[in-house]
């Protein structure tokens, strides 16, 4: 077991095609659960990915293609085994219910807030980004401060990611899943089942962190999977 510090959980991560994205130090508020032995969380440490790097070492795992819950078992046994490396435990935001308060948590780490799209948009990755863990230790390691940022959605005037979705699936009301999920799953909606949200392409920040068309796609399948249009339904 190594002694975990900030630098040493990032450079295990990276091995993976995984970052540490920040972290801080759990109070009441942020539910964080005590460790397996009982012991308080005194420190939390984000775990995710930023463009194509994971999906290269995830497609290359014995997870791949091996079922609809590839990517979250591939995600238990990587984390599983960096946190026992470093002497902490994870946390994962599937599994549930009940489910982590992951974006709560993001926020706290992260100068990251949410888009006109409901995802979290950050100031350099822009939408091309994703949380799948969390390491929590029983130690204060030296996790970095948040550093506060501006949401790059207050100055964009044109916003055309709420002018680009073919069915208008992004609307003050909300997100109109079932409109999206219907159109995805139908020939019209071919690019966004294959590249990606044509609405979440369309955002000007971070294009060089767009995912590849592989990852996209799978993550839209799994998107079908979970809002079934009705026509798919059992």
């Amino acid at each position: 077991m190594t002694t975990s510090n900030y630098g040493l959980i990032d450079a295990a991560l990276q091995a993976h095609g995984l970052i540490a994205r920040g972290g801080f130090y759990p109070e009441q508020a942020d539910a964080v659960p005590a460790l397996t032995d009982g012991r308080a969380v005194r420190s939390l440490v984000l775990v995710g990915n930023v463009g194509p790097e994971m999906w290269r070492a995830f497609s290359a795992s014995p997870e791949f293609a091996t079922g609809s819950d590839s990517l979250d078992r591939w995600t238990a046994r990587i984390l599983g085994a960096v946190a026992a490396e470093m002497g902490g435990e994870a946390l994962f935001p599937f599994g549930g219910p009940p489910y982590r308060p992951f974006v709560a948590w993001a926020k706290r780490a992260e100068p990251v807030a949410e888009s006109p799209l409901g995802i979290l948009i950050h100031p350099d990755y822009g939408l091309w980004h994703a949380y799948r863990g969390a390491l929590v230790f029983a130690e204060t390691i030296d996790v970095p401060a948040r550093i506060e940022r501006p949401r790059p959605c207050d100055t964009c005037a044109e916003k055309p990611c709420l002018s680009t979705c073919p069915v208008n699936a992004f609307t003050n009301p909300g997100y109109d899943v079932p409109a999206c999920a219907g159109h995805i799953a139908t020939p019209a909606g071919g690019d966004c089942l294959t590249l990606g949200c044509r609405a979440r392409r369309a955002c000007p920040i971070g294009p060089e962190f767009l995912y590849a068309p592989a990852q996209a796609e799978h993550h839209m399948h799994a998107f079908l999977r979970a809002n079934p249009p009705p026509e798919r339904r059992e």
